[in-house]
């Protein structure tokens, strides 16, 4: 357990409830969770530990919500999991490179890449509000496998926050799923980008367990919580938490960044 004080390891607790909730409704939810914990961790320590820590923890909230959907609505596993096989290759890969990854480097790529998400949701008013009406193409499904697969697990294992909003969105956009569906499947294809990032950090030795343990407690009842709200509320709502997450995290993010 790193030193910090008991106040902010309460902090980081609540963090992890919230995100839990945030990742489960719409994904996105280490958006809130990797900050805090770049906040939380002693000062000095490398970028490594913090996502380390972040994907012990988010990997048992995802995989509660992950298995609340898949109790609730009707999602293609097969499906999910070939993405997710090529998400955690992925992830693996990214988590090599993410060794030397400076803390300066997350907020401003994260910053941007969330506000062209905040942009594309907004101009798209019907996007992931209705069930798909024709098959999906051969063609959509490995451009799902390469883009939602490899490259958005790349991108989880080398940074991490955002994925599940990213694979939210791809997913939609793809396979033409609605939001809560596109949820669902998102879930499942996250926990194996998580496995395959946590192994990598795990072997580095870059994460804190105990602290990681405590928090995913919080992350678990944030993330079965969040899916059963995401089921019953419906796509509209989904929508909804998504842009006001975006845009909140891009104003958080935005402030740390302003100099003093």
């Amino acid at each position: 357990m790193p030193d910090i004080s008991l106040t902010m390891i309460l902090v980081l607790c609540a963090a992890a409830l919230a995100a839990g909730w945030i990742d489960a409704v719409v994904g996105g939810g280490g958006l809130l969770l990797l900050p805090a914990m770049l906040l939380g961790l002693p000062a000095g320590t490398a970028a490594a530990y913090a996502l380390g820590t972040n994907k012990a923890v988010a990997i048992v909230g995802t995989t509660g919500a992950a298995v609340t959907y898949a109790r609730k609505t009707p999602v293609d596993v097969r499906l999910a999991v070939r993405i997710g096989l090529a998400a955690l290759a992925g992830s693996t890969a990214g988590a090599f490179v993410a060794a030397g990854l400076s803390t300066e480097v997350l907020k401003p790529v994260v910053m941007v890449v969330l506000l062209g998400v905040g942009t594309f949701v907004i101009l798209r008013p019907a996007f992931g509000t209705a069930p798909p009406t024709t098959p999906v193409s051969p063609r959509r499904v490995l451009a799902a496998i390469g883009l939602a697969g490899l490259g958005i697990g790349f991108y989880d294992g080398l940074i991490g926050p955002g994925t599940g909003t990213f694979l939210v969105l791809a997913l939609t956009a793809l396979l033409h799923l609605d939001l809560v569906t596109a949820s669902a499947t998102a879930k499942i294809v996250n926990c194996c980008t998580n496995a395959g990032a946590l192994a990598t950090f795990a072997w580095k030795g870059t994460v804190f367990w105990e602290l990681a343990a405590l928090m995913a407690v919080f992350n678990l009842a944030g993330g079965m919580v969040g899916a059963r709200t995401a089921l019953k509320q419906g796509s509209g709502f989904v929508r909804a938490v998504l842009l006001t997450v975006v845009f909140a995290l891009v104003a958080n993010l935005a402030y740390q960044q302003w100099p003093a």
